[in-house]
């Protein structure tokens, strides 16, 4: 059940990404705690959820360090 519930929980909040993408940070905070979630109840994350985790991880990161070269 709860592994069932988390899955709705992270469909939802890529749908929210897709549809309000100016929250996507935010999202995509809640994403990573779903995620973790998951691997704590040692289930398995599907490949596109994978992938999904790792752009998103790059665009922030490239997002910060492109914010960090603007401010100095």
């Amino acid at each position: 059940m709860a592994f069932d519930l988390l899955k709705a929980e992270i469909l939802d909040l890529a749908d929210q990404m897709q549809n309000n993408p100016k929250d996507a940070h935010e999202l995509y905070m809640k994403l990573e705690r779903k995620l973790s979630e998951l691997r704590a109840y040692g289930m398995p994350i599907p490949d596109d959820l994978v992938k999904l985790e790792a752009a998103l991880q790059a665009e922030f990161a490239a997002d910060l360090r492109h914010q960090k070269t603007s401010d100095e």
